[in-house]
């Protein structure tokens, strides 16, 4: 028989120890963990965990209340994490069920190492949308429209998206419009978060 080390279909990580947790610190908190990437210095009052309410709608439902938190986080590296989970609330702010959740990262444009006002960002949601947004950034506030959005066989059609996000007087307001199921770019959401955290 040959022994492990030599047999080609056994790597050696095979048999390695386990691994201990993920050692690198994210945070939304600018007073803990890593130094902020100067990159992202005029991306810095986002940083922060943020928690809101708003109103949704679309042509093809009707409108609810939701609440919203969303995270927005660093790790050091030129880019931030985006985090945001919503659930539906009744007519006495009580929740009802979970809504829409989404994960992705926000990224400035470098040209020679420094970052311009240009924003990428690649959005995700466990419906199996993904959309990849362009924007800018002017003073605070952040402006996006989809380039591109894939979805698996069985999503919703979803084809284009446009994002205003603000930190207007300490609070992070945003509305959203959607392109889906036959209709053109429609107000879908809006809201205003404060922050918990950060």
């Amino acid at each position: 028989m040959t022994p492990v080390s030599e047999n080609p279909l056994q790597p050696p990580w095979l048999n390695a120890p386990p691994v201990e947790k993920y050692p690198f610190e994210e945070s939304h908190d600018l007073r803990v963990g890593p130094k902020l990437h100067p990159a992202l210095d005029g991306l810095l009052p986002y940083i922060g965990l943020w928690r809101g309410r708003g109103k949704g709608g679309f042509p093809t439902i009707e409108d609810f209340d939701y609440a919203q938190e969303i995270r927005i986080s660093h790790d050091g590296r030129p880019f931030l994490h985006y985090e945001s989970r919503a659930w539906i609330l009744d007519e006495q702010s009580r929740p009802v069920r979970p809504a829409g959740r989404e994960v992705g990262w926000w990224r400035p444009v470098l040209v020679d190492g420094r970052a311009t006002d240009e924003l990428e960002a690649v959005l995700t949601t466990p419906t199996g949308v993904m959309e990849l947004h362009l924007g800018k950034r002017t003073g605070t506030q952040v402006e996006f429209a989809t380039d591109a959005v894939v979805r698996t066989p069985t999503a919703k059609e979803v084809t284009g998206g446009h994002r205003l996000f603000g930190i207007v007087e300490g609070a992070l307001l945003y509305a959203q419009e959607m392109a889906a199921m036959g209709h053109g770019l429609s107000p879908h959401l809006s809201a205003r978060l404060v922050r918990v955290g950060g």
